[in-house]
């Protein structure tokens, strides 16, 4: 805070100076309200020594705090999927304790062997169907005359000789 000039008459004793600060003010208005209005901004809008150590101290905070945040986040996120992963995998593990137990079952090891295996006891006849038709439609389809291959290239020779037709 600034320190006031001393009165014209020299230093005075403290009780005094009370009583001129107290009289003064009682007698007199306030100093101009313009003027006071100013000193009051050049005042707040001044930084001080206390508010500069203040913002460097909460920035240190900050930005010590910045990566272990980071690093939290990250292994949050990582924990949630090894969870959801973790459901997926007791899912399949449910599934195939399932599965084993049906291994055990005899009938279930025949059902396998028929429908992937195509296999079937030796006291059984055994049928597969292809594309969902039965391969025999009652008239067997009219044979195809194949000629070899020979005769095609000896009648393209002789074609070749003959004069093209108008």
């Amino acid at each position: 805070m600034s320190a006031q000039p001393p009165p014209p008459g020299g230093p005075r004793p403290a009780a005094s100076a009370a009583q001129d600060t107290s009289a003064s003010s009682a007698k007199a208005p306030a100093a101009p309200a313009s003027a006071q209005a100013a000193a009051a901004a050049l005042r707040s809008t001044r930084l001080t020594g206390r508010a500069a150590v203040l913002a460097v101290v909460i920035c240190a905070i900050a930005l010590s705090l910045a990566y272990p945040v980071r690093e939290y986040i990250a292994q949050r996120q990582q924990i949630d999927q090894y969870a959801v992963q973790n459901q997926v995998l007791s899912d399949q593990v449910k599934s195939l304790q399932a599965e084993s137990g049906q291994l055990t079952q005899p009938w279930y090891i025949e059902e396998r062997a028929r429908d992937e295996l195509h296999m079937c006891f030796p006291s059984q006849q055994c049928y597969v169907v292809l594309n969902g038709q039965s391969p025999y439609t009652g008239t067997p389809p009219a044979a195809r005359v194949v000629t070899p291959w020979y005769t095609k290239l000896w009648q393209s020779v002789q074609r070749s000789g003959q004069e093209p037709a108008r």
